[in-house]
């Protein structure tokens, strides 16, 4: 009970983060997909629990949970399987294809309909482990639903399969992961289709079929998961990597920044200060303080470079050195010494890039540092 439980609290998580996604971005064809994906998913998951199933058969008659349960089923696999066309397809072209299969999504639901007004009372179940598949009404019921699984299944690899021929990595490693798996799932129901077949013809089921069918789910469904999460997941580690290389510059970057700062306050892009804590936690805030920072330590050099050229230095001058430069032009401006109006270039980059000029501005900042200074 608590494995349902927290499995419908990870559902109920994910409905609401996508429905506020896609508050942002109503437009966005496959966020839709995805949303109602896990809409019916998790109210077919709710018509599992005994509760829900009575209350839906009290209200609507026998059968009525197992019907609506296996209807919601088949309506997050059609989602799904427009999530990867509109993700493949053009938008105008995605929404005519969807349209038209969502016929045979309407053709299954009107077969589960008939099937279970056709079921006898008696013998309408709503758990597949108890549902006599021996009596004819039932036994269309599962192949209907099993029928347009199978298809809804082939059809959504059949547009991962070319969506991941088009991706790079990451996306193409996940979406790969997703072929695979969205395979083991059409050879599965292929498997239980083929089972509900023999059990209705009144035959033993062979051991092979049943275990492997079982097995075959129990793989393919881990590995779709691990598809779907993959290229997020793997977009998100690198953003984290991103975010401490950023961090740990600023970090870095502070004894320059706090002695071209004292000099220089008025080219501070910023006049708010932040806590350090709320720095910390503020992880989208760690990207705009890294290139505030370097752009306002680059301004300071700009700014002291008289003081520099008055003294000899060059781009060529190593930063040991160039920080005892930086020191005694720092205090020569705060003491309002004349200088001339020449300017030197210092700490440059061996390439054209924000990182590269960080780069050289960290290893003056690690020069000024006190310690460094001592040694």
């Amino acid at each position: 009970m608590t494995g349902l439980l927290f499995s419908a609290f990870i559902l109920d998580l994910a409905v609401v983060w996508k429905l506020i996604q896609l508050a942002r971005d109503p437009r966005d064809l496959p966020l839709r997909a995805v949303t109602l994906c896990l809409i019916c998913t998790r109210a077919s998951f709710a018509l599992g629990l005994d509760s829900a199933a009575r209350l839906v058969d009290n209200l609507m008659g026998p059968g009525s949970a197992r019907l609506v349960q296996n209807a919601l089923l088949l309506g997050a696999v059609y989602c799904l399987m427009c999530v990867y066309l509109f993700s493949a397809e053009e938008r105008e072209r995605a929404i005519r294809r969807a349209r038209w299969d969502a016929l045979p999504l309407a053709s299954a639901i009107t077969v589960l309909a008939l099937t279970t007004v056709a079921t006898p009372v008696s013998v309408r179940g709503r758990d597949f482990a108890t549902a006599d598949v021996t009596a004819t009404p039932v036994a269309l019921f599962f192949m209907a639903a099993l029928l347009y699984l199978i298809y809804a299944l082939a059809a959504a690899l059949w547009w991962t399969w070319r969506h991941a021929r088009m991706s790079l990595r990451p996306l193409s490693t996940g979406l790969w992961l997703t072929v695979g798996a969205l395979a083991g799932m059409v050879m599965a129901n292929i498997g239980r289709l083929a089972i509900d077949v023999t059990r209705w013809r009144g035959a033993n089921v062979p051991a092979w079929l049943n275990h492997g069918t079982q097995g075959l789910l129990a793989l393919a469904v881990p590995v779709f998961i691990v598809g779907v999460i993959y290229s997020g997941a793997a977009m998100r580690l690198a953003s984290a990597r991103v975010w401490l290389c950023h961090r740990k510059a600023y970090r870095r970057l502070r004894p320059l920044w706090e002695a071209l700062h004292e000099a220089f306050p008025q080219d501070a892009l910023s006049r708010v200060p932040a806590s350090g804590w709320r720095e910390f936690l503020s992880l989208r805030g760690t990207h705009y303080r890294y290139y505030r920072r370097a752009i306002e330590c680059r301004d300071g050099l700009v700014r002291i470079s008289p003081y520099l050229a008055q003294q000899g230095v060059n781009d060529g001058t190593p930063h040991a050195s160039l920080a005892g430069h930086l020191r005694h032009a720092l205090r020569a401006q705060a003491n309002g010494e004349a200088v001339s109006e020449q300017a030197v270039a210092v700490a440059l980059p061996g390439e054209d890039s924000l990182d590269a000029d960080v780069r050289q501005l960290i290893s003056l900042s690690d020069a000024l540092k006190p310690h460094a200074h001592a040694r």
